[in-house]
């Protein structure tokens, strides 16, 4: 993890869900030139993310919790975010 967005997830995400695991890979080197890619070398994310708040939720739901935390985040200051969200095993 690297980045100014990148530390402000990390931030969101820790204090919605105090996972037991938590990855954010910065995706965006390897979409540099494609649609989306703004320059930044902060566009495009894969969240690696493990919690318990995410055991009652369906696959869906725990990805659209995670987008919620994020804000203003995803859409408007990232391209792309793919989300692995799961319970602790």
């Amino acid at each position: 993890m690297s980045g100014t967005i990148a530390h402000e997830m990390e931030e969101r995400l820790t204090g919605a869900f105090a996972p037991s695991k938590l990855e954010i890979i910065n995706d965006s080197a390897s979409h540099a030139g494609h649609s989306g890619d703004d320059g930044s070398g902060e566009s495009h994310f894969t969240i690696i993310i493990e919690s318990a708040a995410f055991e009652p939720m369906s696959r869906l739901a725990r990805q659209r919790a995670v987008i919620a935390a994020l804000g203003d985040i995803v859409g408007e200051r990232v391209h792309a975010v793919a989300i692995k969200a799961g319970v602790p095993a």
